[in-house]
């Protein structure tokens, strides 16, 4: 089974991050689980939800999550000595960006984030809505060449989405992709299709 970090903190786009975790539950995945302290209090804002507990978070089977404090700087995952596959923080803060870019280990995701790029293994940054500042580029580009993959969730219209669902499911789709986890949502562009709506819209 493998072992996923997902670190939920305080930007916009929590739903991200439940469905990501909610895509892994349904998988042979063990997911590790951080939400920071603001991050509960975007998605009690953008979700409804609240009090966020392993159950009202995953809204179904969750007995491959587990749900840690993000101050247990303790935590097996806080360990380069656990295995992990990999670590994606979804949406990442500028707060986040900036701590682990500057190499800060002060709470849970954290330590995480810089023990998977201690180890080597992959850490998928997920960063917070636009616009972004200098600052906040030049964090995603000293992670990437720590070794970081910077994912914005930045969703394609090639698959003409017609719901958010739809848009939130690509950005999933393709952190799942870069987990190398196989999973049914729709990501996949399409040159067939492509072409035949090209020749309806020539034909019309």
């Amino acid at each position: 089974m493998k072992q996923i970090v997902v670190a939920v903190t305080g930007a916009s786009g929590a739903i991200y991050g439940r469905r990501l975790t909610q895509e892994l539950a349904r998988r042979d995945v063990h997911t590790h689980l951080v939400i920071s302290p603001r991050a509960r209090e975007v998605i009690a804002d953008e979700l409804d939800i609240g009090p966020v507990t392993r159950e009202t978070w995953v809204d179904g089977p969750c007995e491959n999550v587990t749900l840690y404090s993000h101050r247990d700087v303790g935590a097996r995952i806080a360990s380069g000595s656990f295995l992990t596959h990999g670590m994606v923080i979804c949406p990442c803060s500028s707060h986040t960006l900036a701590a682990v870019a500057g190499g800060l280990g002060d709470n849970l995701v954290t330590r995480a984030a810089m023990v998977t790029l201690k180890e080597a293994r992959r850490l998928i940054v997920a960063p917070r809505e636009m616009p972004l500042s200098a600052v906040e580029i030049e964090n995603m580009l000293r992670l990437s060449r720590s070794g970081a993959i910077i994912c914005p969730p930045c969703p394609g219209f090639y698959m003409r989405p017609q719901r958010v669902e739809h848009l939130v499911d690509f950005v999933v789709g393709r952190i799942l992709d870069l987990l190398g986890i196989e999973h049914d949502l729709r990501t996949r562009w399409n040159p067939d299709a492509s072409r035949r709506r090209g020749q309806e819209t020539q034909d019309a």
